[in-house]
């Protein structure tokens, strides 16, 4: 080779040398930059969230991903507010088109997916400890943004001085000793990353400064603005969010599972209603096909429907919530099955049956009466689908005291016989025949839309009710939970699971510590019920549980004893500007709970001359409004508000001695059960005027 060439060649070799070191430290230069972006921005994020030290939360910072050997989470937070992932995205010119993320032009929605993903893993491992799923949080933080707060899927996605602002405002949700257990599991699940180890590069790499990267203060939030945020998860929050509070003590529940039918039980606060509301978002979660929630209260689905909507928004669509008579109406209507229901028309067809039947026979007594005749078919006949007289001839009428003789069986059958032609005559049905129609409907062609059932309030619904409802999916696991508590029926007549064909032998759960209410508040309200013996949907005739544990205490209630209904309102009146005034509860937390609707309607006038703003519960939906609850107190089962107002009790409901007739007696003790209801939807106060 001549001199010249070996020269040349040995320049050639030099110059892609150059050229491999130029693209190596090219390479380098980002790769540092992106640790030095994400390094500051992560920085920059834990510096926000600082000020959550000081009321109790533990930030756990750069955590390894459970499982893996590389990825890593940016920061943990565990504290009274809940567990919450944080991982802050450098992201510019961020945007939200029809439910999707871009940065740009770039869709990321699906970058997200796995911190979603780390959430459901994050659930599982709490909850063997008792973590409700719905206290683990994922926040995705843009460093450097304000006044950004998106929810992507179970992701909620805010600026960088929103943080703060989102975990406080979840207020205090778990006890110093839950945080310490969580704390504690977390710790274990999320192991602290070691320091990295050092790149080996594939040329020497000069030592040269760290790259200067100006951290901004306007990112930071002023003491002003840090105090407002944890004010703000401090105060005192709308009902509506303590209504869909889960104790980590019942997360366990949730996820449960049962080979068969279930039953979920236990007294008054215990909070059966909000267990079903997370299984329900549970098993949406985890099941193909929709989820039905039903109850026989009108507002109830409706309201839950609500309370989802904002515990489980990426789900709320795959959960159905509907009256029990709704759903039957709608499934005849989409069948093609033509019916016309009209209360009306059958309260005068029942009135002419009597005339024919009833009146001046064994049953007119006048110690009953015609509405108590009118229950037992509405409720015992009808109410569990008997077509034949020998079947009610030997039945045993579960929850009613009055003893038939058979002579009076007899005529009560003939006078359902004559309604039932009064309805056909005039061509329309009743309510029990709505529901006979759907069971019937469902015998020719099962429906297969639904993975799973759950029945709240359970003990008011019929025979009927319960095995139109079971039919949807039989005895699959986990297919249909029944909730409810005996002590709170307040219908007459019931029924039993043995009747309808269905067991939860060995699948039945216990609810006995009251979250809800205050000690003085139970103990005043037990006394209404503690010798109340009723007919449980078991087959058994039970007293009612009493509470285990009722942790939170409170003033005593306020029993007033009033002349007449002026005093009773002005004295309502007070009550409510002395709560809203000097205890500071908002108007949307109080309610006025009526054993009647006319006193409602009273109530209503009443409030609305003092300029006090209402809302009617049959027109309540479950989002806070500021003002003042009023309905029956049927309507407000299931329900929960802060303060609680029953201005129409009669005096002789109060009166510990049962009237000696035994049908009296069980209207009697169906009365004491409402008013147990309805004092025990009081969280924090409850006032009683007695006329």
């Amino acid at each position: 080779m001549l001199a010249g060439e070996s020269a040349g060649a040995e320049s050639l070799r030099q110059l892609a040398l150059a050229d491999a070191h130029e693209r190596a430290a090219r390479e380098a230069r980002a790769t540092a930059s992106r640790y030095g972006v994400a390094a500051v921005t992560e920085k920059q994020t834990a510096r926000t969230l600082s000020p959550l030290a000081a009321v109790g939360h533990h930030l756990l910072a750069d955590r390894r991903w459970p499982g893996s050997q590389r990825a890593q989470v940016d920061l943990i937070v565990v504290g009274p507010s809940g567990v919450f992932i944080v991982d802050t995205k450098a992201w510019k010119d961020v945007s939200f088109i029809d439910g999707r993320l871009y940065r740009g032009q770039e869709d990321v929605t699906d970058d997200l997916d796995n911190l979603a993903s780390l959430a459901d893993l994050t659930q599982a491992h709490l909850a063997e400890i008792g973590l409700a799923p719905g206290e683990v949080h994922v926040l995705a933080v843009l460093a450097g943004r304000q006044g950004v707060n998106l929810s992507v899927g179970t992701v909620q996605v805010v600026g960088e001085k929103d943080a703060l602002r989102a975990i406080a405002a979840k207020g205090n949700r778990l006890t110093p000793s839950q945080v310490d257990a969580v704390l504690q599991r977390a710790l274990a699940l999320f192991p602290e990353v070691n320091a990295p180890a050092p790149v080996v590069a594939a040329v020497p790499e000069p030592v040269l400064p760290a790259p200067s990267m100006q951290i901004t203060q306007d990112a930071l939030l002023s003491d002003e603005e840090v105090n407002e945020a944890l004010m703000a998860g401090i105060m005192a929050q709308p009902i509506e969010e303590w209504m869909s509070f889960l104790h980590p003590q019942q997360a366990k529940l949730v996820r449960r599972s049962f080979p068969g039918p279930c039953r979920l039980r236990g007294p008054a606060g215990t909070g059966k209603t909000v267990v079903g509301l997370h299984r329900a978002a549970y098993l949406a979660r985890t099941r193909p096909g929709k989820i039905l929630v039903t109850s026989f209260v009108k507002t109830l689905p409706g309201v839950l429907h609500e309370l989802l909507n904002r515990l489980a928004p990426e789900v709320a669509d795959r959960v159905e919530f509907t009256g029990v008579h709704a759903f039957a109406t709608r499934l005849l209507r989409q069948r093609g099955v033509e019916f016309k229901i009209d209360a009306q028309l059958a309260e005068i067809a029942f009135k002419k049956a009597w005339q024919q039947v009833g009146h001046g026979s064994n049953l007119d007594t006048g110690r009953q009466g015609e509405r108590y005749w009118q229950e037992e078919i509405q409720n015992v006949i009808k109410g569990r689908g008997i077509t034949q007289y020998s079947a009610y001839a030997d039945l045993v009428r579960t929850g009613r005291r009055y003893s038939l003789q058979p002579s009076q069986r007899e005529t009560v059958w003939r006078l359902y016989q004559a309604y039932d032609a009064e309805l056909r005559g005039r061509g329309v049905v009743d309510y029990a025949d709505v529901i006979l129609l759907a069971e019937a409907e469902l015998r020719r062609k099962p429906c297969t839309t639904y993975a799973a059932v759950i029945v709240d309030e359970a003990q008011d619904l019929s025979a009927a009710m319960i095995r139109m409802l079971f039919s949807l999916v039989g005895d699959r696991p986990d297919g249909f939970t029944l909730i409810g508590d005996g002590q709170q029926s307040i219908y007459p007549g019931g029924y039993n699971l043995a009747e309808v064909g269905i067991s939860v032998q060995n699948r039945g759960v216990v609810l006995d510590v009251n979250y809800r209410n205050t000690a003085e508040i139970v103990a005043f309200a037990q006394q209404l019920v503690s010798s109340d013996e009723f007919a449980d949907i078991e087959g058994v005739i039970a007293r009612g549980d009493v509470p285990a544990s009722i942790p939170r205490r409170g003033a005593q209630p306020v029993i007033t004893l009033y002349e007449d209904w002026q005093q009773t309102s002005r004295a309502m009146l007070d009550r409510i500007q002395r709560v809203s005034c000097e205890i500071g509860t908002s108007l949307g937390d109080v309610a006025v709970l009526c054993t009647t609707r006319r006193t409602a309607r009273l109530a209503t006038e009443a409030l609305a001359s003092a300029g006090v703003r209402t809302i009617s519960l049959e027109d309540y939906s479950g989002s806070p409004v500021d003002a003042v609850k009023v309905g029956t107190i049927k309507r407000a089962k299931g329900l929960e508000f802060k303060q609680v107002l029953i201005p129409d009790v009669p005096r002789a409901q109060t009166v510990g001695i049962p009237p000696a007739d035994e049908a009296e007696h069980e209207r009697w003790d169906l009365n004491r059960r409402e008013l147990y209801v309805a004092m025990t939807r009081a969280r924090d106060g409850l006032w009683v005027g007695v006329s």
